[in-house]
């Protein structure tokens, strides 16, 4: 895990009132964050996720695979992570509440 990971896992999702796993494989795929009650995946994009047109594409066609198995499926940069934590946590809590 990224720092950026580690600080959401430890001090959000490992004891937050829903079941989350960190790092589970869905297919052939590792993803940062999974709810299964509420279908949702959460992933901490680094620079190299927006550094080139083939990693966004590659993370497009990711996203369009877990969609397709009925996951919605939602980025927070590592930026997003460090300069906004208290908005991320709300954001995923909003999207849990709305989906359970």
């Amino acid at each position: 895990m990224t720092q950026e990971e580690r600080r959401l896992w430890f001090d959000f999702l490992k004891d937050y009132s829903v079941k989350f796993q960190a790092q589970k494989v869905i297919q052939n795929f590792i993803v940062d964050f999974y709810c299964a009650r509420a279908k949702l995946i959460i992933e901490i994009d680094g620079n190299q996720h927006m550094s080139t047109v083939k990693a966004e594409q590659a993370d497009s066609i990711r996203d369009d695979v877990f969609r397709k198995l009925g996951f919605k499926v939602v980025r927070f940069s590592n930026l997003e992570v460090i300069k906004n934590f208290d908005g991320v946590c709300e954001t995923i809590n909003s999207l849990v509440q709305e989906r359970l």
